[in-house]
């Protein structure tokens, strides 16, 4: 029997039981794609990451990120996470590290003690829209309730994909995901794989935001910096700047609020974006396989 190293970090916040908790195996290898999905559906995180050998020696690691039921091809969290654990236990010394993901190469900047900053792997990609009579039903919301000021409920990514709706502020505490309507509208859309709704409302000069996609077995989630980070890079679309940068909010609701920092600019290939913040170490422990 071999076993395991694993810690656990809450990421996006400097105070533990906040933030949205991660757990990280910095020496995965052995371990084949099925135990680390089966571990990643036991720790029952939205989120935990394999760490691995690069297949590229110029880059810092190859990491997998499995959600409860599926591989990620990235995610805002998990990056962001991992860094600061690699960091925390000496395994990394280089500031900017490089991580190989199946969407792409990841670069993370340690920013401080227990802090980093992602750029994402790839530049904004808009899919499509989605009718607000269905996006309103998956939220339990009056479709009068959806702002479409800006923009429709529209897929986008910057590395996976999400769903963004912009709400009134007051609804923003009000939505609930009804079940029921995820199925149907994953069913109608094409989206049966991932249906991930992020919803937001702006405040002030910043960005309150939920997340919910229960299909993948996340019915909320306390901070997707994936999805903030896509947010940000299309928000910056639909302007003239040529850059931005603001605070968002998440995870209030859930008891556990979480706070990143984001920032979008263009570039020659696209519009790019960056998520960053603090984690806090939580626990440790060994699996034994």
């Amino acid at each position: 029997m071999r076993e395991y190293a694993y810690h656990t970090t809450d990421v996006f916040t400097g105070r533990r039981f906040s933030g949205n908790p991660l757990a990280v195996f910095p020496d995965a290898r052995g371990l084949d794609t099925a135990t680390m999905q089966s571990l990643a559906a036991e720790l029952n995180y939205s989120e935990t990451t394999f760490v691995l050998p690069p297949d590229d020696p110029a880059n810092t690691a190859r990491v997998r990120i499995f959600n409860r039921t599926a591989e990620m091809p990235f995610a805002g969290h998990p990056n962001v996470g991992t860094a600061c654990v690699l960091a925390r236990l000496g395994l990394v010394r280089d500031p900017v590290l490089k991580f190989e993901e199946l969407a792409g190469l990841v670069e993370v900047r340690l920013t401080g003690d227990d802090s980093a900053e992602i750029d994402a792997p790839q530049p904004l990609q808009v899919k499509g829209e989605l009718p607000v009579d269905a996006i309103a039903a998956c939220l339990s919301l009056d479709p009068a309730q959806i702002s479409t000021r800006d923009h429709k409920p529209v897929e986008a990514t910057v590395g996976v994909d999400f769903v963004f709706t912009a709400l009134a502020p007051e609804a923003l505490a009000r939505a609930n995901p009804d079940l029921g309507a995820f199925r149907r509208l994953a069913d109608s859309s094409g989206l049966t794989d991932r249906l991930s709704i992020f919803l937001y409302a702006h405040d002030g000069s910043g960005i309150r935001a939920r997340m919910f996609a229960p299909l993948s077995g996340t019915w909320e989630d306390p901070a997707t910096g994936s999805a903030n980070a896509t947010l940000a890079a299309l928000l910056l679309s639909l302007t003239d700047d040529e850059s931005l940068a603001y605070r968002a909010i998440q995870g209030v609701e859930m008891g556990r609020p979480s706070e990143l920092s984001l920032r979008a600019w263009r570039a020659p290939d696209g519009v790019r974006a960056s998520v960053g913040g603090p984690c806090v170490p939580v626990f440790s422990g060994r699996v034994g396989l």
